[in-house]
């Protein structure tokens, strides 16, 4: 049987998965890596040591198994600099790192106003989370690194460099709130090709059967194209939940973009309406909080289920789905969609999953296990390089649909 090897990699956890032809999981080993810190000394991911776990990895399995096929996934809003040796130069600047505010303010004003521009380029305002304005920022700040840059590839296409995969740029990651595409000419913005950035980029080369790197979150869609057939939406929860609407067609409003609601891409290029909230970071650090002043480990916390930490706990979790429910509404928009998937860790939160029914009760709350989403959506987008066999139907398995339980006070 056929094999196919996946890199899966998150921000928290780096994962090689290898799937049979019938995409069962036979293989799967994770690494935690440590952080470095960038030239300011900012955390960041340490290329390094990334490059090296792939490589390793990947011979590793490849002694012990045969694969057909490899691809990747990974997260965005990251550039990997290259020389013209194909070397990085700079680090992997962390996307949370503070952008200048009057480098910014400069920005606007050559290239703005900031809701025209965010508009054109479906991305808000969001400094080193908009990859473009990272190149932008490397240009005025720190010139000399800039002028050795001969290549800028998001990370999932230097993962899939590093795999054997030629220089590429693809549309998950361009779409992936960069503020470099313009979603209505279909091409890089004009501020882009006003810096000269555009000439860093490889050409652009669709992610299906070629090894190119696909963004997580676009990843993640493509076993549920595959199983559903009616309108839906999928809440991604990780570190970011993102709430991805592939059936609402209504152009971005400023207000939704004030409320961080963006547009991804598809593999095809076709827009994605999504919602985005930092609920998995807001979760961990409450969940952390509240564990120290209680003096009680994390785990005891959430395996309580009573006690002054539970009702804290509760309390707190009240109020996060409060924000999820805001934030899936402004990807739900006009599109009458009923039905929402949530897959990833809060999927297995009841407090979480009821929390959502009491606030969405025009929508069906239904967990979704989609066995490794993201990898398996990089599989499937390789999937005749490698597969001789029709894709399955139930590569998406459907758990509890979720009822209000009167577990939160609307």
């Amino acid at each position: 049987m056929n094999h196919c090897l996946i890199f899966d990699i998150g921000k928290t956890n780096k994962k090689a998965i290898v799937f049979n032809e019938r995409y069962e999981m036979v293989h799967e080993q994770s690494a935690r890596l440590p952080e470095t810190t960038d030239d300011d000394g900012y955390p960041c991911e340490d290329l390094h040591s990334l490059k090296q776990w792939i490589l390793e990895t990947r011979d590793s399995i490849s002694r012990k198994m045969s694969f057909q096929a490899v691809h990747c996934t990974a997260y965005g809003a990251s550039f990997v600099h290259l020389d013209e040796d194909l070397h990085p130069v700079t680090p992997l600047y962390n996307y949370l790192k503070p952008y200048p505010e009057a480098l910014l303010d400069h920005f606007m004003e050559q290239y703005g106003p900031a809701n025209r521009i965010a508009l054109e380029t479906a991305s808000p305002v969001m400094g080193h989370l908009n990859s473009g304005l990272q190149l932008y920022w490397l240009k005025y700040h720190k010139p000399l690194i800039f002028k050795k840059i001969k290549h800028s590839l998001h990370l999932p296409q230097w993962v899939a460099m590093l795999l054997g995969g030629k220089l590429a740029n693809e549309m998950t990651s361009i779409g992936c709130h960069t503020m470099l595409w313009d979603f209505v000419a279909g091409d890089y913005h004009e501020w882009a090709r006003k810096e000269g950035l555009d000439a860093l980029f490889p050409p652009v080369t669709s992610g299906s059967g070629r090894l190119t790197g696909l963004h997580d979150s676009s990843a993640a869609l493509i076993p549920y194209f595959s199983t559903v057939e009616e309108p839906f939406m999928l809440l991604s929860t990780g570190t970011w939940c993102i709430t991805l609407n592939p059936f609402n067609p209504e152009p971005l409003t400023a207000s939704e973009l004030t409320a961080d609601c963006l547009c991804y891409l598809t593999p095809g290029g076709k827009p994605v309406k999504a919602a985005r909230y930092f609920g998995g970071y807001e979760h961990g650090q409450a969940v952390n909080d509240i564990a120290e002043r209680h003096s009680i480990s994390v785990e005891q916390l959430l395996g309580s289920e009573s006690g002054a930490p539970w009702s804290e706990y509760v309390l707190f979790m009240g109020n996060l789905v409060e924000k999820q429910a805001t934030s899936v509404r402004l990807a739900l928009g006009n599109s009458g969609v009923k039905k929402l998937y949530v897959d990833g860790g809060f999927s297995r939160n009841k407090l979480y999953m009821n929390g959502l029914s009491e606030k969405l009760p025009e929508m069906e709350i239904i967990r979704a296990e989609a066995g490794q989403a993201t990898a398996l959506g990089a599989a499937l987008a390789v999937h005749a390089v490698w597969n001789n066999r029709p894709a399955p139907e139930n590569l998406v398995r459907f758990g509890e649909t979720f009822r209000p339980a009167g577990l939160f006070k609307s």
